[in-house]
């Protein structure tokens, strides 16, 4: 009976209660060595909207109870929370206070808790204004003085008034006031449960997804382009090659920098600025004309584009730092893989670790252009100049028209009917410029004819984004579901999500963005036909969040589960609380595996 294993065992079951060995049955002993309330944060709740509550533990003086979880030392039982709830009411716990050392049993020390205590939670409401719901906690512990120990299980009960506007309960700021704004990421995730990284953990996260952006194809057009340079580099002055490496980086830094300090001091997300037609559409005209000179149609000077064929000139420096900001400016549109996670982490961060992780993003993006630069050796290893580089100029030309390609497609998603029309007319008039330019802008032409030849240029060039400049007309979003990939897919809303889920259906949410190259990569798994059959068999419902335009809500579902860029993938089983987030890359396997934890 003294042994120490036993005595836990027994001491955890609620059989032992003291030190001489007396067996009592569960819940035999009086449980006010610990009383429990509910303390919360608004005296009205809004239905679909979250608030705070907090499970109060008084503790008589000189007993305590544990943790959440115990560390490996601590002999003793974890204290647990069983909420109930009204229907379509949801709970997550956010992290207790930390223990303290306690005097336990048999003259020990232990960790835990002990006086008055609050153990946070959140909670999100369901109904109607008007409503007067009850919700309950029972708490599950083990109650341990110096002496003995005891099992003891309180409950409490607190009823909430649901209404149209919400009000904080003064009574309650002390409380909820002293306790650390926690970020739902803390607490949501996958079901199991995952390591928490360190910021420098992060930081090496950011690097390698600045890193594989390189490989992107929203940013390769770009590489391509600094790569051919390298090459018409190679055997030259190694410092002009170094100069170049790190005017490249610069540009990048310089860029990353300001849109870090645009994305904190706007509370913006990843890749706002692609939410912004005009934005989008002058891209589109620019890689048009820049694809337009590559492909041999006109030729223009390294100074006008910022990139061209001779950048061992000193305005070849200039190009450099330009090709550094517009492979930042197309990158935008990618949350590559470990990106989108140190994203998410980053804009919960104080201002100068943000931008530290904004600035290891930028090192990740210029290191390959900046290794050529740092290794002279690596850049004489690279074929040497010659007539094949007029035709590789040429092909690159390509990749500049695809990604033209699918800028316009992006705007497909932001502006439709006549609108539209007049853009596609508008990309039609400046290749027209860009012919002129090319076919009369000669030297061995008269200065009247290039002047004329200018003009008409500009006019063009003008009046194409003029004539085409994007406007947005407002039409109401369809409620009904679309076919897509084989499968129905609804238009996302919170509303509706939560009303699926208080139904205990499983809820897939797809947010997305027509920009986002990643996203439509994932699309691909969906058309495989034995996931299509699991999600028919399941009966999963599946909710698109399309977040090509600016969508607050959107933005704050996305904060919700700690992401700052798209694609976010989550699914809701039937009576979790806790969604199941998916990889930023998707395969048929991985969100197989998430759907065959769907039971009903």
């Amino acid at each position: 009976m003294n042994h120490p294993v036993i005595r836990f065992l027994l001491l955890s079951l609620g059989l032992l209660s003291s030190a001489n060995g007396q067996f009592n049955p569960i819940g035999g002993e009086d449980s006010a060595k610990v009383k429990a309330s509910i303390v919360s944060e608004v005296k009205f709740a809004v239905p679909g909207q979250s608030f705070r509550v907090a499970v109060k533990l008084v503790h008589e003086a000189h007993w305590h109870t544990y943790g959440k979880e115990l560390p490996p030392e601590v002999i003793g039982k974890p204290t647990k929370l069983k909420w109930t709830l009204p229907d379509g009411w949801t709970v997550e716990g956010l992290p207790w206070p930390a223990t303290k050392e306690v005097d336990s049993t048999d003259g020990k020390k232990s960790q835990g808790y002990e006086g008055t205590v609050y153990l946070p939670a959140r909670i999100t409401a369901a109904g109607k204004a008007g409503d007067t719901q009850q919700i309950s906690v029972k708490v599950d512990a083990l109650a341990c003085n110096p002496e003995n120990c005891m099992p003891v299980k309180p409950e409490a009960m607190l009823s909430i008034l649901l209404s149209d506007k919400v009000e904080l309960d003064p009574a309650s700021v002390a409380v909820f006031g002293t306790m650390p704004l926690v970020e739902p990421a803390a607490v949501k995730g996958m079901a199991v449960k995952s390591v928490e990284r360190s910021f420098l953990g992060y930081l090496f996260f950011a690097f390698i997804g600045g890193l594989i952006l390189n490989v992107m194809p929203c940013v390769f057009p770009v590489l391509g382009i600094k790569i051919m340079s390298v090459v018409e580099q190679a055997g030259e002055d190694k410092k002009q090659v170094l100069l170049h490496g790190l005017a490249y980086t610069l540009g990048i830094l310089l860029c990353f920098w300001g849109l870090g300090g645009l994305v904190i001091a706007l509370g913006k997300t990843w890749g706002f600025q692609l939410q912004s037609p005009g934005f989008v559409y002058g891209l589109c005209i620019f890689f048009l004309i820049f694809g337009l000179n590559m492909a041999g149609l006109f030729e223009i000077g390294a100074s006008a584009v910022g990139v061209g064929a001779d950048l061992q000139a000193k305005h070849g420096l200039s190009g450099s730092f330009f090709s550094g900001l517009l492979a930042t400016v197309v990158a935008t549109p990618c949350s590559a893989p470990f990106l989108g996670s140190a994203l998410g982490y980053t804009v919960t961060l104080p201002a100068l670790q943000a931008m530290l992780m904004f600035t290891m993003i930028g090192i990740g993006l210029a290191s390959p252009f900046l290794v050529l630069s740092l290794v002279p050796s690596l850049v004489s290893a690279l074929p040497r100049p010659g007539a094949w580089m007029e035709s590789f100029k040429q092909a690159m030309a390509f990749l500049l028209f695809g990604t033209v390609a699918f800028l316009a497609w992006v705007l497909t998603g932001m502006i439709e009917g006549q609108p539209l029309l007049f853009l596609f007319f508008s990309l039609v008039i400046t290749a027209l410029g860009c012919w002129i330019y090319g076919r009369w802008s000669l030297p061995h032409k008269s200065a009247r004819t290039r002047l004329i030849a200018v003009l008409l240029t500009l006019a063009c060039l003008v009046g194409g984004m003029t004539f085409g400049w994007p406007t947005v007309e407002k039409s109401s979003a369809s409620e009904a579901g679309h076919l897509e990939s084989g499968l129905t897919w609804e238009s996302w809303s919170p509303e509706k999500a939560e009303k699926l889920r208080a139904e205990g259906k499983a809820v897939y949410i797809d947010y997305t963005a027509k920009w986002c190259f990643t996203c439509q990569v994932n699309k691909r798994v969906y058309k495989d036909a034995a996931l299509q059959k699991l999600i028919a068999d399941k009966q999963i419902v599946l909710l698109k969040a399309d977040w090509t335009n600016e969508d607050p809500r959107i933005t704050k579902a996305l904060s919700d589960l700690g992401k700052a860029a798209v694609p976010v993938n989550v699914l809701y089983l039937p009576g979790k609380a806790d969604p199941i987030i998916l990889p930023e890359l998707l395969s048929v396997n991985n969100v197989s595996d998430a759907f065959h934890q769907v039971t009903h």
